[in-house]
């Protein structure tokens, strides 16, 4: 596992009240306002001797050798925000914004740059049981800096404390400046309550099933990253962490949460581990009737502890997403149109587009339309509705022409980026019709911004990768295709991995590995005429023949050589080097296999 060591430490653990309603009412001016505050906070640690090893969003873990530098930092880290605050009126854009702070000291594990164990653990869940504005200690830290601090520190009582004694004494510091600070005007439940009709799902707390607190690091940061993944999705909405670990660590039963938060989903999960092993289990389950919807085990080595994590949060948000997309589309259909949700018309929508029939396609423009209708910032209904029109085009369903249709596509675009510019799923959308029309620069800009906001999300691996080797960068865009395959052998709408596969023997193509793209066009179960050829110049290339591939040849006797032709056709968009050697193994070689046809060179 490393260069790993334990050593005492103080933990600081902050995160910014209300943040998801914040960015809901003003996304600009929120994440301007937490950059401001973010300097701050960074600037102050540094001050302080402390070291930032971890921040997700709105959330800044940092550890300290001294626990009196640690709370100094935090008091004047409130001072100086409640100052800002002061300064910002009702006309002001800029958005005043409040922070909890929680701290506690113990013995922790330092692994390269990261810190886990018991002491941010408690620190974390400290911070989330804090008032707004204040700062939250653990017994261990008021005993050290009470009499040795310019400010004020109060007994708060016992709080109960997740995987902790029930008898937690826990004490609150504050200055002069931040003792009369009013509550926060909003409270997680107002902060839930305006949203948007959407699927609401909540990722509860993992368990773990062990007696002691070793595995926790690991649990923790599977459950922070499931959470960090899943809170990138704009088709989802997340019952925020603090509201999660609060019912977690409560009394509540959890039908109450459910109600309280509209919740329609849970994620539930649990670790238990022994010696070098690990076992972790999560399940995805309906609110409403408490039905395993999805779940699944991972039993592995902790050979490399952040493989293993990156593993398992990559396979379970992508099987999440899906089966939450296809449990809420049946919920659809048995709704009367009326009572439709926008994002409910956009799955119908997208049902359509992936059945590729004529009558299901203008079924889905019409549903699109209407999810526009019902609601027009949804970006992705006018991403998918060109997306749509551009399959209509490429397969004869509509009698016009691309340069009559470009028109409405940049228009539905350019309402797509301006309803919301920060949407993975639209820029990989945009990518890829921005590759069908031509627009190369387009759809590389679009694929990087998708491809950097989620680097796992197969689909977007795949389209990123696609049109890398479409314009020059084939290491790049081989590797990302190869990845895609590995992490979704089965694309969705597909029964088998002909198509990743398919995508896969381009990039070797394109990349010159020609041992590996042999390999894997003889995998495909039904090869394209494309595919066949891109098989041929690649048997050539490696045995200057076709001979050694009889399965190969016995396609190719039989395949529609006028696919084999588009094919060489298309390929002079993108490299004319590539398509000079696929013509001559089309004439040199494949030709001869059909020679009753009459070929015009």
């Amino acid at each position: 596992m490393g260069d790993v060591k334990r050593k005492f430490a103080t933990i600081l653990a902050t995160d910014c009240v209300g943040f998801s309603k914040h960015m809901l009412e003003d996304e600009q001016a929120t994440f301007e306002s937490l950059n401001a505050c973010r300097e701050i906070i960074d600037s102050l640690i540094e001050q302080h001797g402390g070291r930032i090893f971890h921040t997700a969003g709105d959330s800044v873990l940092a550890d300290f050798e001294s626990p009196i530098e640690t709370v100094n930092c935090a008091i004047k880290f409130q001072e100086a925000i409640q100052e800002r605050n002061e300064t910002i009126s009702d006309e002001d854009p800029r958005r005043k914004l409040l922070w909890r702070i929680g701290i506690h000291s113990d013995d922790v594990i330092f692994e390269k740059d990261n810190v886990y164990g018991n002491g941010v653990n408690i620190a974390a869940r400290l911070e989330a049981q804090c008032a707004p504005g204040q700062i939250l200690v653990s017994r261990a830290i008021n005993e050290q800096v009470a009499s040795r601090i310019e400010a004020i520190s109060r007994a708060a009582g016992t709080k109960k404390l997740k995987n902790i004694s029930s008898e937690f004494e826990v004490f609150t510091i504050s200055t002069d400046k931040t003792n009369n600070l009013e509550s926060a005007d909003i409270s997680e439940e107002q902060e839930e309550a305006d949203r948007t009709q959407k699927p609401t799902l909540s990722i509860l707390p993992f368990k773990n099933l062990n007696e002691n607190e070793d595995s926790s690091f690991l649990i923790d940061g599977v459950y922070e990253d499931i959470l960090t993944e899943l809170s990138m999705v704009r088709q989802l909405s997340i019952v925020s962490r603090q509201s999660s670990v609060n019912f977690a660590d409560s009394d509540k039963e959890l039908d109450d949460f459910i109600a309280q938060f509209k919740v329609n989903y849970l994620i539930q999960g649990s670790i238990r581990s022994s010696g070098s092993k690990v076992r972790v289990t999560v399940s995805l389950l309906e609110a409403d009737t408490k039905e395993i919807v999805w779940s699944k085990r991972f039993d592995r080595n902790l050979d490399d502890i952040f493989e293993v994590q990156d593993e398992i949060v990559r396979s379970v948000t992508q099987a999440i997403l899906g089966e939450i997309e296809l449990a809420s589309l049946n919920r659809a259909k048995r709704k009367p149109t009326q009572n439709m949700s926008s994002y409910e018309f956009l799955l119908r929508g997208k049902e359509g587009h992936h059945a590729i029939d004529k009558e299901a396609n203008a079924h889905a423009l019409e549903m699109f339309d209407k999810a526009i209708e019902a609601d027009p910032a949804n970006a992705q209904a006018y991403a998918w509705k060109a997306c749509t029109m551009g399959q209509a085009l490429g397969r004869g369903w509509i009698e016009k022409s691309l340069e009559e249709v470009m028109p409405e596509f940049n228009k539905l675009m350019d309402h797509a980026l301006k309803a919301d510019p920060n949407d993975f799923e639209l820029h990989r959308l945009l990518c890829g019709i921005s590759t069908m029309t031509g627009k190369f620069k387009a759809a590389v800009e679009h694929g990087k911004k998708a491809y950097d906001m989620v680097p796992n999300d197969p689909r977007i691996l795949q389209q990123y990768g696609e049109i890398l080797l479409k314009t020059g960068k084939t290491k790049q865009g081989c590797d990302l295709t190869l990845l895609a395959l590995e992490y979704d052998p089965v694309a969705q709408g597909q029964t088998n991995s002909d198509k990743r596969k398919s995508d896969a023997v381009f990039g070797c193509l394109m990349d010159d590995r020609v041992e590996l793209g042999l390999e894997l066009a003889e995998e495909i179960e039904a090869c394209s005429e494309n595919i066949l050829l891109f098989a041929a110049a690649l048997s050539v290339a490696k045995h200057g023949s076709l001979e050694p591939c009889p399965w190969l040849i016995k396609d190719l006797k039989t395949c529609n050589f006028e696919g084999l032709e588009a094919a060489i056709e298309e390929m002079g968009r993108y490299d004319v080097v590539v398509q000079s050697t696929l013509r001559e193994v089309f004439l040199d070689h494949v030709a001869k296999l059909q020679p009753k046809l009459q070929l015009v060179s």
